[in-house]
């Protein structure tokens, strides 16, 4: 356990207690009163979980613990000894169950179209987890790692989208936010990246792409001059989100450097652009302005 790794686990940790915190002020305060404000709490408790999970997958990447637990799903008899240890690969499945857990209550205490949407969302991408374990160990294809990322960040929008636009349906949504498509496809193909280099294995400099990983990755480099050229477009609709996305093609030439010089353990860099892209989605769902 390096410094920097437990410095971004205290951080994600925070972030969790944090989600806590402020699903019960949120609660409390609420201006409604019993389920509806309980729902509200807990709502916002989903949206922080959610976003911290993907971090924390983030971290397991970047750091080397993508297969410190085997391919053994969802448990391990000590798991919850190695994540005080401070193992990312347990904390990340232990906060996947508080995840399942809170949607869980949110579809029972309101069963509305949202709650059982994320309910299953959420279902969907554990089953997906489990079978990166299998990607990373070769015996996988790497449409499975995408997936992942990619029902991931589902989650959290539809958490998102309850939260700040209640009645609005997640599909509606996305149909009428073409940015989001461009988001969303580059963060699928950064999953595909992942699966595709497989576990400790570099990508390799080259000019021409030579095999499948070298291919996925240009796919995924042009995803992300995709999600630029989008928001450039519309920066007037999305001017923050703009700047994010211009940073974030910085931060992944740093990324592609950093996986080929350690490519067990990239480091800080891939919890960085993770946080990024979380940062982007967010700043286009809540239309963050200057």
């Amino acid at each position: 356990m390096s410094a920097t790794v437990r410095v971004i686990g205290a951080g994600i940790a925070a972030m969790v207690a944090l989600a806590v915190v402020l699903g019960l002020w949120r609660g409390l305060t609420d201006p409604v009163a019993g389920r509806a404000a309980v729902v509200d709490g807990l709502k916002l408790a989903e949206v922080i979980f959610a976003a911290a999970l993907i971090l924390l997958g983030s971290i397991v990447e970047g750091f080397g613990y993508g297969l410190s637990l085997g391919t053994r799903w969802p448990y391990t008899r000590n798991i919850l000894v190695l994540m005080v240890r401070g193992d990312p690969e347990a904390a990340h499945r232990v906060l996947a169950t508080a995840v399942g857990l809170t949607a869980l209550a949110l579809a029972v205490l309101a069963p509305d179209y949202a709650s059982l949407l994320g309910l299953s969302l959420v279902v969907v991408t554990a089953l997906f987890g489990m079978g990166t374990l299998y990607v990373l160990a070769g015996r996988a294809p790497a449409f499975v790692h995408g997936t992942h990322g990619l029902l991931a960040y589902l989650v959290f929008l539809t958490y998102l989208l309850a939260l700040s636009a209640p009645g609005v349906r997640l599909p509606a949504y996305l149909a009428g936010t073409i940015v989001l498509h461009a988001i969303l496809f580059a963060v699928f193909m950064g999953g595909m990246v992942t699966g595709g280099r497989g576990f400790g294995r570099p990508l390799g400099a080259f000019v021409r792409p030579q095999g499948g990983a070298q291919w996925i990755f240009t796919v995924h480099g042009l995803a992300a001059l995709l999600v630029v050229g989008t928001l450039g477009w519309l920066s007037q609709a999305y001017p923050v989100a703009f700047v994010l996305a211009l940073i974030q093609a910085a931060v992944g030439f740093f990324l592609f450097h950093a996986v080929n010089l350690k490519p067990k353990s990239p480091g800080a860099v891939v919890a960085f652009h993770q946080s990024m892209a979380l940062l982007i989605t967010t700043a286009v769902v809540l239309n963050w302005r200057w």
